[in-house]
């Protein structure tokens, strides 16, 4: 049933977010199934390969969700606009870019797992962007599945404010229902697949749990209100209705920090539960606060609420190439309307863009509209400009709203086409997926001229070389991934930047004395002018600025891009009729490689974190071998059934292909996950391997 458009009250935008596998498409689709927008369940991994969200190839092959799906639907009145995002690490920039735009999320934990490390990642994404969230744990259904033992998984390694709301009713393959601690009734099915839950009383052996937990929940809900906690230390648990408990309940989900988790068979009818949370506890466009952004003229805060009355406020959230309209935009309306046919400006390059068609998307298919406004989310077809992250707003009431940052790429890889046809092809086919894509860059080597790829791990590479392979019709070669190394420097030295040109008429003439120091970690490059008396002129200042960091872009030891470091301008002179901006800028080069080389550099790597979940049989080898790789173990932790979990720190230079390898020792039980963690030194005698290589080409 659709709600009326206006009433802001009943939009819901919501992601699920998870770890891998542990099966958030399938409840997506479970979702999508009993709002009516499909007639049939598909499961994602072993069936006909048909989920819904997973609508490219890639996805349907791996089991894997790769890019960010926008789905409507109707729930009891509410429109939810669901965004089911990927879980594996390398495409951690969509959960990223989906979370900025979203006002609630449902968390999925695998139930034989509880927290995994991916789980702990997209947690903290959460609440950088202080995300309201509730969470489902899923496949408690399956042997190893147990509800409490995620539950408290959840308490202890993400936030002891999590409180179950409903209790599973049955054990991994007798779960038949839960136990809503609300109205203390039992919500119970036959076979996952019915088509609706069978209300009841609830059995007599989960009594005392049922009341027990509800206890619980009544305590944490009444310190939303004072009156309500008055009201419930005065008089008790049961003169609390269940209006009042839902009330408090929401008031605490939204301010944060404060989750509700429920369970089951994420497959089935159970997850009509999850979608009643889902328009109970989660967040309104409205209940959010106002957005924040900036006035790109006179840099003045702008607040915009969520109101179709007010100027029109929008974020590009997400690009992807569609096969049949091309270009597709995602935006997020915060204020005011977008409409079909109408111009507005992208505040980012100061241009006027014209919204050519808006459309409503179901994962794949897709609706024409003629607007939208405050509080929703839906595609736009034929902007020109438009980048992830771009706000979009009134030409009339220009605000520019903060944007999305994304990771450097960590591994890189050469790319060739095969055939001189292919050339013209495989130029346009990365554009485009590196507009869709900002964790992905494309540069030519400009030494040897080959084109270069970036990602954030082998699986997103690879994902990218079958994309050009599949929809651009490129073949291509690849080389040897390489990796990403950085440079900077521990010590601090002077540099004396002095370039004089004489060849009949107008010469050239810079003279400039750089301090170079390090910098605080991650604060990258920053410069100093301490110039007194005007020994350098104003006007060459910052042409030699811009000299100083073009050489640290191009790396002085190894040719790798120079990380934080602080360039102070202290002395220097110039010549009346000589100097020129250009010459000032070439002394800026010449100062940074003499004090770059003096401030004793050195080269940096990244270094990414590992957890890795083994049987203990396989355990020694596991350790062995991730010593072997200059891994440094930092923790470990025993799970039920013999499993161990490791994690630890290891240079990625040293993991391609780990993932195969892994299974190789484990006869296939063992399975690992990595994110960056950060650049660490490289130790000396590798460092000059690397130098060495690099220098010789």
């Amino acid at each position: 049933m659709a709600t009326k458009e206006e009433d802001l009250s009943m939009y819901r935008n919501i992601g699920i977010i998870a770890h891998i596998d542990a099966g958030k498409t399938t409840t997506s689709e479970a979702i999508l199934y009993r709002t009516g927008l499909k007639h049939k369940i598909d499961l994602v991994k072993g069936d006909t390969g048909g989920a819904t969200t997973d609508w490219m190839e890639q996805e349907k092959e791996r089991g894997i969700t790769i890019t960010s799906a926008a789905v409507t639907a109707h729930w009891k009145g509410h429109k939810i606009n669901i965004i089911d995002t990927p879980g594996h690490i390398d495409f951690t920039a969509e959960v990223e870019r989906s979370l900025r735009v979203l006002d609630g999320a449902v968390v999925v934990f695998d139930g034989k797992m509880g927290v995994e490390a991916q789980s702990e990642t997209v947690w903290r994404q959460a609440d950088k962007y202080g995300v309201p969230r509730i969470c489902f744990v899923n496949k408690i259904n399956q042997i190893g599945g147990d509800f409490y033992k995620s539950l408290d998984s959840i308490r202890k390694r993400l936030s002891k404010n999590a409180f179950a709301i409903h209790l599973p009713i049955g054990f991994e393959k007798d779960i038949c229902g839960v136990v809503d601690l609300l109205d203390m009734k039992a919500y119970t099915y036959k076979e996952y697949a019915d088509h609706e839950l069978t209300v009841g009383e609830i059995p007599a052996d989960m009594l005392d749990k049922a009341k027990q937990y509800r206890s619980m929940l009544v305590e944490e809900a009444v310190q939303a209100d004072e009156e309500l906690m008055n009201k419930f230390f005065e008089e008790g648990e049961e003169a609390i209705s269940v209006d009042e408990l839902k009330r408090a309940l929401r008031k605490r989900v939204i301010d944060g920090q404060f989750y509700l988790v429920t369970g089951g068979d994420g497959r089935g009818v159970i997850v009509e539960k999850v979608l009643d949370l889902v328009a109970d506890f989660l967040p309104a466009p409205t209940d959010i606060p106002a957005i924040l952004g900036k006035n790109p003229k006179t840099g003045e805060d702008i607040v915009r609420h969520s109101d179709a009355n007010e100027p029109l406020t929008a974020l590009a959230f997400k690009i992807a190439t569609d096969p049949f309209v091309g270009k597709l935009i995602f935006v997020r309306v915060y204020s005011g309307k977008l409409a079909a046919g109408s111009y507005i400006l992208n505040a980012t390059t100061g241009n006027k863009e014209r919204v050519g068609r808006l459309v409503r998307m179901f994962a794949d298919k897709r609706e024409d509209i003629q607007e939208i406004g405050a509080g929703d989310i839906a595609a736009v077809v034929g902007l020109k400009d438009t980048t992830t992250g771009t706000t979009l707003c009134d030409p009339a009431h220009p605000i520019h709203l903060e944007s999305i940052e994304f990771p450097e790429p960590p591994v890189s890889i050469a790319v060739e086409p095969k055939s001189k046809a292919d050339q013209e092809k495989m130029g346009i086919g990365l554009g485009k997926l590196a507009e869709e894509d900002p964790t992905f860059k494309v540069h030519t080597d400009e030494e040897t001229g080959q084109t270069i790829i970036s990602g954030m791990g082998e699986l997103h590479l690879d994902i990218i070389i079958d994309r050009l392979k599949r929809e651009f019709n490129v073949e291509c070669n690849t080389g040897e991934p390489q990796v990403a190394y950085r440079e900077t420097i521990r010590g601090t030295a002077e540099g004396h930047g002095f370039h004089k040109k004489q060849s009949g008429g107008r010469g050239q003439y810079g003279d400039v004395w750089v301090k170079f120091e390090p910098n605080e970690p991650g604060k990258g490059f920053e410069f100093i002018d301490q110039i007194k008396g005007g020994v350098v002129p104003q006007e060459y200042r910052k042409p030699t600025m811009e000299g100083i960091e073009e050489t640290l872009t191009g790396g002085v030891i190894a040719g790798y891009p120079v990380l934080d470091v602080k360039a102070t301008l202290y002395d220097g002179s110039y010549h009346d009729v000589d100097s020129s901006e250009l010459a000032f800028h070439l002394a800026g080069v010449l100062a940074t490689r003499e004090g770059i080389k003096k401030a004793n550099p050195v080269l940096l790597e990244p270094v990414m974190k590992i957890e890795i979940t083994t049987p203990e049989d396989f355990m020694g080898d596991v350790i062995g071998d991730l010593n072997s790789r200059r891994g440094r173990i930092d923790e470990m932790e025993d799970r039920e059934n013999g499993i161990k979990i490791i994690k630890g720190f290891v240079p990625l230079a040293n993991m391609f292909g780990y993932t195969s390898d892994l299974r190789g020792m484990s006869q296939g039980r063992a399975a690992s996950t990595m994110e960056l963690h950060g650049y660490e030194e490289v130790p000396p005698n590798i460092a000059n391997e690397i130098i060495e290589k690099r220098n010789s080409k």
